[in-house]
């Protein structure tokens, strides 16, 4: 696939993990939650979100790799894990053909629904979302909370996803859902009477993979969790949710919005 006889559109796994996470970092520079990824960080992501080297695109012009997007698949669902263009390449179009070329490789592979979260004021990508067809599904916040000394309510994983999967009221975002849960290593269970949560917990940092209850349990089993690192973290909880208003009670910060949206073939 080219453009304009300059602006190349090749797959991602041309790239090794070092390589694309680069390209990553370069991509998100100046972003309004700019990041950087190593090798490491970029292998994880590949492996708990299913991240297709294949069918995931990066944008090259005149030699240079200025783009990229990454597309997560999972039968008829695909997620794109990440897009974006380097400073110098902005506004000349390379996003939309980028998402574009990944719609492509989304059907081509008898997908249904393509899912992304874009951040609220980011008004230009999602200008862009919806002029290719995406519509907005829910808002999601990111949310964390200082540790504290605490109990945890502590069970096997297994027991404590029972119970979320017979008591969640919501479909997970991608990042959370049963097939990111089966990829985590070594989850951790809690269970209060009304409420459970499975956590990762790495370096210090609490993450908490799946979570379902009422807000009066849900505050009790968090204030426990957070007992287990200095912070406790929870992504893409959708607005008014249970854990959201539990997370503020106990003095959390909603440190992202975003938008869920989805386009449907």
């Amino acid at each position: 696939m080219q453009q304009d006889g300059r602006l190349e559109l090749l797959p991602a796994s041309e790239l090794d993990d070092q390589e694309l996470a680069a390209l990553f970092t370069a991509s998100y520079e100046g972003y309004l939650v700019p990041f950087a990824l190593d090798a490491a960080a970029m292998r994880f992501l590949t492996d708990a979100y299913d991240l297709d080297r294949d069918a995931s695109v990066i944008a090259v012009r005149d030699g240079e790799r200025v783009g990229l997007a990454n597309l997560g698949l999972r039968g008829a669902d695909a997620w794109i894990g990440g897009v974006g263009v380097v400073p110098g390449e902005r506004r000349r179009g390379t996003g939309r053909a980028l998402m574009e070329a990944v719609h492509e490789q989304s059907r081509s592979r008898g997908v249904e629904r393509v899912w992304l979260e874009v951040i609220a004021e980011n008004t230009g990508a999602i200008a862009l979302y919806e002029a290719l067809g995406y519509g907005h599904v829910r808002d999601v916040e990111v949310w964390s909370l200082p540790g504290a000394a605490g109990e945890a309510a502590e069970v096997d994983a297994d027991e404590a996803h029972a119970w979320i999967r017979e008591h969640r009221v919501e479909r997970e975002p991608w990042q959370r859902d049963d097939v990111s849960l089966d990829k985590v290593t070594e989850p951790r269970g809690l269970l209060v009477e009304g409420a459970a949560a499975v956590v990762r917990v790495v370096g210090g940092r609490v993450s908490v993979v799946q979570i379902a209850g009422d807000e009066e349990p849900t505050r009790i089993l968090l204030e426990g969790a957070r007992s287990l690192g200095d912070v406790l973290s929870v992504l893409n909880v959708p607005v008014g949710h249970p854990a959201g208003k539990a997370l503020a009670a106990l003095g959390g910060k909603a440190d992202v919005r975003q938008h869920e949206m989805v386009l449907r073939f």
